[in-house]
């Protein structure tokens, strides 16, 4: 069934899917994610998960309803062992030697998941996070005297990439003037499978190898030397190859989804020009309304894949032995049913809770939740402060989104400000 079968079948109530024939098969191409809300928008009208195809056509259940989101994400039958899939995904994503993320906890089930996560907790603590807070301000800031400079910048090019690539630089230990390479080989490892997107990663895993052997040298005060350093006495400490792929996790996740989600949140507050308005009389409403933004278009479009150890049933469906399974968040995040059917397609930065699952659900939930709430809280804050007539030169419904993967934002964000106006 085409998406436009898929658009008829809403408009003439064709009847919803049944386990014994799925209600679609889309693909998540560039056409689909430059009008994802309402491509899933009508997913969700049909069924709550869906056969799909992602990346370069890998066939994939895609699950696309809040609930059942919460249900897939904690289900002991779909893992993170690749094992029962490894023919369908050497079949679209053939391996080479020194490609891909490494080990770390996002691709391992317990009980190495627990050792993992334990030991880089041990390390990427809260408080180091919340100490953070005043370079980010200061980093915020001297990004924001240079859109005052201009005038008119591209706000992902200027703003919401650089924000994040600084902040994680400097907290792993990176120079700054290597963090313009780093910062492109962490977008072409997120790209569509392909020997360039492998080369992404060769890339940053020979860089960040490089870089854990500088820390067990010569540890410094950032977070890659305490993780150099932790150790635990039930879990020992992590190894070399851990460490390379912890660090390369903290470096995309820690990376791109923040760029993508102050790209996303400012998107948001173009299109509700009541909401800046609120937020900029309000500011304390920040917090909450980070929340929020992360509720009504975040960052991660899908979550990386699980693999069924066996034959279940998820929402109707039936799922075999080996099928690959992703939740779509942007569309689980709309469809949350404590919400009214009518606030859930609404932006509102004052509401008391917005739930959401833009960090994932259970055992695999970000650690590094705070850092993008910080991150964000400071980023959006700052551009609403510092300039209270910042617009889009550009519309909003004419911008181009990520085209390939996971990972959901605009590729570019053009903006002007009245220079009278900078404050």
């Amino acid at each position: 069934m085409s998406l436009l079968d898929i658009e008829t079948a809403i408009a003439t109530g064709l009847p919803a899917y049944s386990p014994g024939r799925p209600a679609a098969q889309p693909s998540v191409d560039a056409a689909f994610k430059a009008a994802a809300q309402s491509r899933y928008a009508g997913l969700r009208a049909l069924a709550p998960i869906h056969r799909a195809r992602v990346l370069n056509g890998i066939p994939c259940w895609l699950v696309v309803d809040y609930e059942l989101a919460k249900q897939a994400l904690t289900h002991p039958a779909l893992l993170k062992d690749a094992t029962p899939a490894r023919d369908v995904l050497d079949a679209y994503m053939p391996r080479r030697p020194g490609a891909g993320i490494g080990r770390n906890m996002l691709f391992v089930d317990p009980p190495d998941h627990a050792r993992l996560r334990r030991l880089v907790a041990a390390a990427f603590t809260r408080p180091r996070v919340a100490a953070l807070r005043p370079r980010v301000t200061e980093i915020a800031e001297e990004l924001a005297d240079g859109i005052a400079a201009a005038g008119e910048t591209d706000l992902v090019q200027s703003y919401t990439s650089l924000l994040p690539v600084r902040v994680i630089g400097e907290l792993l230990g990176v120079q700054e003037r290597e963090q313009g390479q780093f910062r492109d080989w962490t977008r072409t490892a997120l790209g569509l499978p392909s020997a360039e997107q492998q080369q992404g990663f060769i890339n940053l895993r020979g860089y960040l190898t490089k870089l854990v052997a500088e820390k067990w040298r010569a540890p410094a005060d950032d977070l890659l030397s305490a993780l150099v350093a932790v150790r635990d006495e039930r879990d020992g400490r992590l190894s070399e190859k851990e460490l390379v792929g912890t660090a390369n996790l903290l470096v995309i996740a820690g990376h791109d989804t923040t760029v993508n989600l102050l790209g996303n949140a400012m998107i948001a507050l173009f299109d509700h020009p009541e909401q800046a308005r609120l937020l900029r009389q309000r500011p304390e409403l920040i917090k909450g309304a980070v929340e929020e933004f992360l509720r009504f278009d975040t960052s991660v479009e899908y979550t990386t894949m699980r693999y069924a150890a066996r034959d279940i049933e998820l929402g109707g469906a039936r799922i075999t032995r080996g099928d690959i399974v992703v939740v779509s968040l942007t569309s689980a995040n709309r469809s949350d049913p404590a919400l009214a059917a009518a606030e859930r397609d609404a932006l509102d930065v004052s509401r008391p809770v917005a739930r959401h699952l833009a960090f994932g659900h259970g055992i695999h939930r970000c650690l590094g939740a705070p850092l993008a709430q910080l991150e964000a809280e400071i980023g959006i804050g700052t551009l609403l402060r510092r300039f209270p007539d910042l617009r889009p030169t550009t519309p909003t419904a004419e911008l181009s989104w990520i085209p390939v993967g996971m990972m959901r934002g605009p590729l570019s964000l053009p903006v002007s400000i009245t220079p009278a106006q900078v404050t």
